[in-house]
């Protein structure tokens, strides 16, 4: 066989790769189970399943499937203005926020410049610095795995492109103070572009307006990253958003792929932005659920990282192995061996049956007796 003498991008060799949650029909024909009787609490996914209205619009579009979508995304980038207040010239829409963050890389990286980051920082910030080139400065966190966001200031330097915070922090769920935001905001240099992703944001108490900076347009360097994947339960359609300024958010729009997000998409985001039912009845459920996890781990004398988002990080020991024994009885969680957290697993809020069957399964794997009172 003849040698190929094609050659890969030098970044390619060491490019970190991103490991997803283990689907269910996988883990039921690995471990012979009926896939109906498998739950997955490892994605961060919204149990209650999309938006209805959602669903009506998106079947409502399915006859018109042969046209191309609309390539600007017109309706749904204006409903978002709308709703945030912005002009639709500051919102940038991605296949998933993964791509918005990829989009900020092939706009602002590129070999030489520098990218500062937290420790136990979501995945997808290394690998786009990767991606393209350029260098990957990781702070060491708190003790609480929190980020050192004065360390992250003191990390700049004149290379430095990009600072990436998740807010709250995914897998952490480490969520900053308004104090420690403050003190990012007006220590960042006007060089380095702050990108916060607040895919969690819609289930915090009482979230951090960082909205109200980019809509006055007193710190350009300042973007936002959204998504529908998580409390709109949109996971499946990949989309997600960046906010910004115009200047900003035309300069990453020229990387944009054309048509990137379908018609299917953009009917069901629109319809879902509507439905505050859903919302309302996804925060409750998944204030239910953290307090009920929470209790759990209490009672099972674990620790764990308080958070307001709808995932939950959990210490217990030999992370690797509760996951897989967890996982042998139908219950996927995400163990974070990856993120250099070998002892933890993350723990997704799921519905009530399934955060208790979670429970009593983690028990188990412990060796330890849980009953609910």
């Amino acid at each position: 066989m003849q040698k190929s003498a094609m050659k890969f991008v030098s970044q390619l060799a060491t490019l970190p790769v991103y490991v997803p949650g283990r689907p269910i029909e996988e883990v039921a024909r690995e471990h012979g189970l009926e896939p109906s009787t498998v739950i997955k609490v490892a994605s961060n996914e919204n149990p209650l399943g999309p938006s209805p209205k959602a669903l009506a619009a998106m079947r409502g579009v399915l006859d018109q499937l042969h046209l191309y979508p609309d390539g600007s995304s017109f309706y749904l980038k204006r409903a978002l203005a709308e709703k945030l207040a912005v002009e639709p010239s500051q919102i940038v829409l991605g296949n998933g926020s993964n791509e918005v963050l990829e989009m900020i890389g092939h706009a602002f990286l590129e070999p030489g410049a520098e990218v500062v980051v937290s420790q136990y920082c979501f995945a997808v910030y290394p690998i786009v610095t990767a991606l393209f080139g350029a260098k990957l400065v990781t702070v060491p966190a708190r003790p609480d795995l929190g980020a050192d966001i004065p360390a992250m200031l003191r990390a700049i330097t004149p290379a430095t492109r990009v600072l990436f915070l998740a807010n709250p922090n995914n897998p952490t769920g480490n969520l900053a103070t308004r104090e420690e935001i403050s003190i990012l905001l007006a220590g960042i240099p006007s060089h380095v572009l702050l990108v916060l992703d607040e895919a969690y944001i819609e289930y915090l108490n009482d979230p951090i307006d960082c909205l109200s900076l980019v809509r006055a347009g007193v710190q350009p360097n300042v973007m936002l990253v959204r998504t529908f994947s998580k409390i709109f339960g949109l996971a499946g359609l990949r989309l997600g958003y960046g906010i910004g300024s115009a200047a900003v958010i035309a300069g990453i729009e020229r990387t944009r792929e054309p048509f990137n997000i379908n018609s299917i998409a953009q009917a069901g985001a629109l319809a879902a932005l509507d439905d505050r039912e859903h919302l309302a009845q996804t925060r409750a459920l998944n204030r239910e659920g953290l307090a009920f996890l929470q209790g759990v781990f209490r009672k099972l004398a674990l620790e764990y990282v308080p958070t307001q988002a709808n995932f939950i990080l959990v210490k217990v020991g030999d992370g690797q192995k509760v996951f897989a024994a967890m996982q042998k009885e139908g219950v996927i969680t995400r163990p974070m061996g990856g993120y250099g957290l070998g002892e933890w697993l993350r723990i997704s809020v799921g519905s009530m049956p399934e955060n208790r069957r979670c429970a009593a399964t983690l028990a188990r794997a412990l060796g330890r007796k849980w009953t609910e009172e």
